[in-house]
Parts: structure tokens; C-alpha cells; sequence
């Protein structure tokens, strides 16, 4: 029986290196690495999320005056009009914008539902404009990892086996998928949940499963649409927080689209939409500010440990905005308006 070890790998035209490995119990697994940076290696631990990169380096998604108009009737409706954007690998970002702003088709062009009326969009280095529906299917299976505001768990599964469902379409052995679903929801905090429906979980605990199953493919990407809006505020902003973990820890690429400032301020970038077209792209609004640790994510000590410094918020500037402040006692409050 193989140990844990690399066993070699292969070119794939849609995907790039795909690194073939052994787990402890000898069952061997592939894993996606994408196109890696010129000359950079490919090991066991590097073919992660974090491995997808363009090649040469470019940016994980790269769009180029892209454009998209839908057909209602006789009349036509454009959605984006001339969108250029990238996202580097590791960023999170979020993208904001009044209803028909075209958050949403933007969001769907990049998670490969759907695709660009006119203009280039690049994902891993690799055009994705003139795939078929098969190839972006396996794009989307592997490459990139959905939250959506509702939940979409099937009722009559185990929060494992939910988490388990992207490795079914890949043909993972069970044994396999039983391992990774539950690494990914020890990842969220649910590893005492496992076998629990989702009618016995929180709202809050169903989205933390509905992330686990975006995370258990080790997706190049992370996209949400709206993933607090049906969350109350308090809840909302411990998803922001598992979201920003994840991001710092892991070096995970999140894209989400939201209407809520609060949750916002958890990003690193704010990309702001209005009829089609990006407005503003910069820091969020009451961002704290780069001598905070981790963006006040965390208590600000510098080994890291727990600290009596925390960040809250002081008003400043326009009502859209606010400055840090150090001071105080117990945990960070980020969006916190004092």
C-alpha cells in the first residue's frame, strides 16, 4: 500500500497541472492545480486554492470591457456595460451596487453561469469565453465554490453528506469524501453538527454548512451572493468573521456581493456598481486602518495573543465613513459606530 506521496500528474486543456496524490489509506486522489506561476513548483501542499494563478502570474480573474445585455421582448435591457476587473489571488473583495446595478450578473459571468455578451473574460489564466456548457460545468465544480443567501441544503441529508454532494459529481470515493466533509466542517466550527439535518441547525448554522460545501473542493474561489441577507445583524457578522478567518488563515480568494455597509467593512476591497458600470473601487468605508492588526479582526497585540487593545469606530468625515480608534476592553466590533 502507497503512503501519503505524490505519484505524478498531468497537462489538462481546461485545467491546467492536475497533480495526482495519495492520502494515508493509500486511496489515491486528484487534485486541480490550475496554471501555476512560470518555473513554480507543484507539491501535495501547494495545489490548493491559493495554487490557481494565472499563467505568467496574471491575476486569479481578469475581465476586459465586458459587456452583457438581456432581451425582454423586443427590448433590451444591458446589464454590464464595459466592466474591467481583477481579483488577485487571496483578495477579498466585495462588490455593492443599488438593485440592477448588475452585481448579480457579474457575479454569475465569473462563477461561469453564465456568460459574456461581448469582451474577455480570463479565469486561471485560461479564456473561459468559448467553453461549452460542459466545460464550465466542470469549471464551476472545481474551481469555484458557491454561497448563496438561501441556503439550498436538501433536507432529507446529514450536514455531512450536504458537504459531501461536489465530491459525489467528481467521483471521489466515499471514504474519501467522508474525510474532507468533515475537515470542511471542522473548518466552519460544525464538526459536532455532522450528522445533524438541516431542519435541527440554526439559520446560522445551515449557512456555515452551505460554506463547508463550497470550501470541501478546495476551490480556486469563493463567491457569495448576498450569503448574510437572510441572517439577523449579530449572526450576519460572525458569518463576516468566518469569512475573514478563512481569508487570512487559508489565503482563500472571496468574492461576495452585498448590500449591507456593515458587512462590507469585513473586506479588503469594495467594488461599487451603478447601471452596469464600477463607480468606485477602493478600501470600504470605516476600513481600520493598516497599523491595526489583521483590520481589527483580532485583539492588537503584537504576538498575537489576547490583548486589552481592541478597535472600535469613532465617526469622521462624511455619515459613509469612519476612522479607528485603539481603546477599550473585550472583543472587536468592526462596523461599530461610536
Amino acid at each position: 500500500m502507497r503512503g501519503t506521496g505524490v505519484a505524478g500528474g498531468r497537462e489538462d486543456a481546461t485545467f491546467g497541472w492536475v497533480l495526482t496524490s495519495y492520502s494515508g489509506n493509500g486511496e489515491p486522489r486528484a487534485r486541480l492545480c490550475g496554471f501555476p506561476r512560470a518555473g513554480a513548483h507543484v507539491g501535495p501542499r501547494g495545489c490548493k486554492g491559493r495554487a490557481f494563478r494565472g499563467v505568467g502570474g496574471i491575476p486569479l480573474v481578469v475581465l476586459r470591457d465586458v459587456h452583457k445585455t438581456y432581451r425582454i421582448g423586443k427590448v433590451e435591457v444591458p446589464a454590464l456595460r464595459g466592466i474591467t476587473l481583477e481579483v488577485e489571488e487571496g483578495e477579498f473583495t466585495s462588490v455593492m451596487g443599488p438593485s440592477g446595478s448588475g452585481k448579480s450578473t457579474l457575479l454569475n459571468i465569473i462563477g461561469c453561469l453564465d456568460h459574456p455578451g461581448r469582451g474577455t473574460y480570463i479565469l486561471g489564466g485560461r479564456e473561459v469565453n468559448g467553453l461549452g456548457d460542459a466545460a464550465l460545468a466542470a469549471i464551476r465544480n472545481r474551481m469555484v465554490g458557491f454561497v448563496f443567501q438561501s441556503f439550498h441544503l436538501l433536507l432529507r441529508m446529514t450536514a455531512r453528506q450536504n458537504v459531501e454532494l461536489p465530491l459525489v459529481y467528481r467521483g471521489v470515493p466515499p471514504r474519501e469524501r467522508r474525510r474532507r466533509a468533515e475537515e470542511a466542517l471542522a473548518a466552519v466550527g460544525l464538526e459536532a453538527e455532522a450528522s445533524r439535518r438541516p431542519t435541527e441547525l440554526s439559520g446560522g448554522q445551515q449557512q456555515r454548512v452551505a460554506i463547508a460545501r463550497a470550501l470541501v473542493g478546495e476551490p480556486a474561489l469563493l463567491l457569495a451572493d448576498e450569503p448574510t441577507g437572510n441572517l439577523d445583524s449579530r449572526t450576519g457578522e460572525e458569518l463576516m468573521e468566518l469569512f475573514s478567518r478563512l481569508n487570512r488563515e487559508r489565503g482563500i480568494t472571496i468574492l461576495q456581493v452585498t448590500h449591507d455597509e456593515r458587512m462590507a467593512r469585513y473586506s479588503r476591497r469594495v467594488v461599487r456598481l451603478q447601471d452596469g458600470q464600477i463607480v468606485s473601487d477602493g478600501p470600504p468605508h470605516g476600513r481600520p486602518s493598516p497599523a491595526t492588526r489583521d483590520g481589527c479582526m483580532v485583539p492588537a497585540r503584537e504576538d498575537g495573543g489576547p490583548g486589552a487593545g481592541t478597535c472600535v469606530y469613532s465617526a469622521a468625515g462624511d455619515a459613509g465613513a469612519a476612522s479607528p480608534r485603539i481603546g477599550g476592553t473585550g472583543a472587536a466590533q468592526p462596523g461599530q459606530e461610536g
